[in-house]
């Protein structure tokens, strides 16, 4: 019983006293804000034909839809062709400052509206990837993905320095001009009744605009205050249970897809993957194609590790090696599937849902490669400045409030 409770005990303190997997989610926000921003930007001249007022899919029939199944989309606020470009626009600048980490906080929730309001407007456009895309969204707000490879983590480095040296920090100013203007378009949206539809996204963007200003009003009484430590404890809660659910839904994601080609004749049979290299809207490279298909060994080797490595991939969470082993098999099949099939973006969101079972050692040493690839490329492009010599000691400039 004793071992019980302390094990219990232990499981609680880790889940409440830091955010697990800082690394995982890193790369999880870096993957998704990147497949969203190059798909925004590849559709950059159809997004009338395909999001705008004037779509196929009209303004009127999506709002009949919304009404219906109560699913959020601000760009039924308004079919003006203005409101719809500066919604896309922002959209874009929303992707590629997530992607970066600016302001994590405020731009997964930016994020999250334009995901979820750019899909639920055309419910015909895309593949399997914006569905994984849709539902990825939505958590990556509960997590604290800008902990490491951001430039908020850069940020409190650097401000965690200056206070190490007993420099004063300057106030921030730019994250309350971005609670001070989202606060005012949710309650314009709230008064004039233009929230989008359903009430689960609202009440998150409300729950967290108002978790914000409790932070700060916390933060002001110290690092160390009951209130803040409060408030990191529900952080962290809220993190970990996010990555969480990403992990499950990833492990559903498969699990469902294996087990459901088990039923089907094709899969039996060792056949299925040569059907779709000969349909025309998946054959980018017909010649590359017909390579592959040529070999009937292969074709049912392809087949059938396919089936095997979905339907085993849940079960080998807990043997790290075999683990490793099968998340490399499959993210290399959705390179594969992202060149031969011309399904880039379908690969590329399910290759950042793969990312949170990375090994964290694996991640370090991409870090690394990185880092080191920067400075190269830094020392390069920096021009040589002369060598400064360095201040006698009767020349150290003294420290004090006129420093």
């Amino acid at each position: 019983m004793n071992r019980l409770a302390l094990c219990l005990s232990r499981a609680i303190a880790r889940v409440t006293e830091a955010a697990l997997g800082p690394y995982q989610t890193a790369v999880v926000r870096i993957g998704f804000a990147a497949t969203w921003l190059l798909f925004l930007l590849r559709e950059y001249p159809h997004r009338q034909e395909l999001y705008g007022p004037h779509a196929t899919w009209s303004f009127d029939l999506a709002r009949q839809l919304t009404a219906d199944n109560h699913a959020f989309t601000a760009l039924l606020t308004s079919d003006s062709n203005a409101f719809f470009e500066v919604f896309y626009f922002l959209a874009v600048v929303a992707g590629a400052l997530l992607l970066v980490g600016w302001r994590t906080r405020a731009t997964s929730l930016f994020f999250m509206v334009g995901v979820l309001s750019l899909q639920n407007r055309s419910v015909f456009v895309g593949d399997g990837g914006d569905n994984v895309l849709h539902l990825m969204s939505f958590y990556l707000v509960f997590t604290r993905c800008g902990q490491v490879w951001s430039l908020d983590a850069r940020r409190a480095a650097r401000a965690g320095a200056a206070r190490a040296r007993g420099e004063r920090v300057a106030p921030d100013l730019v994250g309350p001009v971005l609670w001070a203007v989202s606060g005012l378009v949710l309650l314009a949206a709230a008064v004039t009744g233009r929230t989008g539809g359903g009430w689960l996204v609202p009440a998150v963007l409300w729950a967290t605009w108002a978790g914000t200003a409790l932070w700060w009003a916390a933060d002001r009484r110290g690092r160390t205050s009951e209130p803040r430590v409060l408030l990191d404890v529900i952080a962290n809660i809220l993190h970990n249970g996010a990555v969480f659910v990403i992990m499950a839904e990833a492990c559903l994601i498969y699990a469902t897809a294996g087990w459901y080609k088990i039923q089907g004749s094709r899969w039996q049979d060792g056949t299925a993957v040569y059907y779709p290299l000969h349909l025309d809207y998946f054959s980018p490279w017909p010649a590359l194609a017909d390579l592959l298909s040529a070999n009937g060994t292969m074709v049912m080797l392809v087949t059938y590790g396919t089936v095997i490595v979905q339907v085993a991939f849940p079960f080998t969470l807990f043997n790290r090696r075999v683990k490793n082993v099968l998340l490399a098999a499959m993210m290399t099949e959705h390179a594969v599937i992202a060149v031969v099939l011309g399904l880039p973006f379908f690969s590329l969101a399910m290759i950042a849902a793969d990312s949170v079972f990375l090994p964290t050692s694996f991640l370090h040493r991409v870090g690394g490669w990185a880092a080191r690839a920067r400075d190269r490329v830094l020392r390069r492009t920096a021009p040589e400045l002369p060598v400064q010599r360095s201040p006698e000691p009767d020349e150290q400039p003294r420290v004090g409030f006129g420093a």
